[in-house]
């Protein structure tokens, strides 16, 4: 195969090759280090990208999450 038949391939089931890639990624990861260790990284991985996603949209995202949490001026 070369790689345009490789490229349309992709392009035309993009969310089958990427799904297949994670799934693959997931059965590796959960016999190599076992399945909490897998959920403990997902969870990390999930919770940082939507904390990145929020301070990229809201730079004050941050010290507003804080002051919900910590009495407010603790960490200033």
């Amino acid at each position: 195969m070369n790689w345009d038949t490789l490229k349309k391939f992709y392009d035309s089931h993009r969310g089958e090759v990427i799904g297949a890639m994670v799934g693959g990624f997931c059965s590796v990861a959960v016999l190599l280090i076992g399945i909490f260790n897998t959920l403990f990284i997902a969870v990390c991985t999930t919770a940082g990208y939507y904390l990145g996603k929020k301070l990229s949209q809201d730079k004050d995202y941050l010290k507003k999450l804080l002051d919900k949490v910590l009495p407010p001026g603790t960490y200033r």
